[in-house]
């Protein structure tokens, strides 16, 4: 591990500044890593969810790397899909999740969400049902252009949503960014709705492990710790939640930095 550049913490939130993606992923991977191990120590199996997306790169390719974690007793879930693509589309989330991470660990469970379910609401509910079987320990999120987390963008974020999955339709700033990350050529292609879990899972679970690099990052880094706490800017109610760190990269802060909220340590 490496120190970070600067740390401090906005309400509850955690936020440490590394200087580049790959020392960023590299820090969160180690601290995710701890936590299962410490889990581990005292009780029979870990849950996590999983974000998706190639602000997760860094992250996931260190986690697969780490020593020490008993996978075999990790049961894994990946937080949401596009409704509407093939099963064998390399765009969806599961498939992204298989490559970088599912696929070349021994999971005691993986669980993916069926892109091409006969009834999209039911396969929301059989996803919420194993969801909610036991606990959630730890969610590895990331935070989107617009402030979403998972695929909770303002407009359709619920703080208190009564439901633990849900269909929704994807705002157009979210459907861009598919297409500046790379998922997709053109927003034509991006799907106009996902099934997402819903905010209150993710905010039930012991830790949170938000990991946010990259330039076009900044403004949300910015919304998320300055302000109101509001679905205006979903990924702002993480400073509420007792234990979560948010992993930047000095592009990432860069924002924050500016502004004074954080300084260099």
């Amino acid at each position: 591990m490496s120190d970070p550049i600067s740390n401090f913490s906005i309400d509850r939130l955690k936020v440490e500044v590394y200087a580049d993606r790959r020392s960023t992923g590299r820090n969160a991977a180690v601290v995710v890593r701890d936590r299962i191990v410490k889990l581990l120590s005292g009780q029979e199996n870990v849950r996590i969810i999983f974000a998706a997306g190639p602000s997760q790169n860094e992250f996931l390719e260190e986690l697969s790397l780490v020593n020490g974690v008993a996978w075999s007793r990790v049961v894994a879930f990946h937080m949401d899909e596009y409704v509407g693509l093939k099963r064998n589309s390399n765009e969806l989330w599961g498939s992204y999740m298989k490559e970088k991470l599912f696929g070349k660990l021994d999971f005691k469970k993986v669980h993916y969400l069926d892109p091409e379910p006969q009834e999209p609401e039911e396969e929301c509910k059989r996803y919420a049902a194993l969801i909610e079987e036991a606990p959630i320990d730890i969610v590895c999120l990331g935070i989107g252009e617009n402030g979403h987390i998972a695929f909770n963008d303002p407009g359709v974020a619920d703080f208190n949503d009564p439901e633990t999955m849900k269909i929704v339709n994807l705002d157009e700033i979210c459907r861009q960014q598919q297409v500046h990350d790379g998922c997709f050529a053109s927003v034509e292609q991006v799907p106009r709705q996902a099934m997402t879990v819903t905010v209150p899972p993710m905010l039930s679970a012991n830790f949170l492990s938000i990991v946010v690099p990259g330039p076009a990052k900044a403004k949300a880094v910015l919304d998320t710790l300055k302000g109101e706490i509001t679905t205006s800017c979903p990924a702002s109610i993480l400073r509420r939640h007792k234990d979560a760190v948010l992993f930047l990269d000095v592009q990432s802060a860069a924002e924050v930095m500016r502004q004074g909220i954080a300084t260099h340590h």
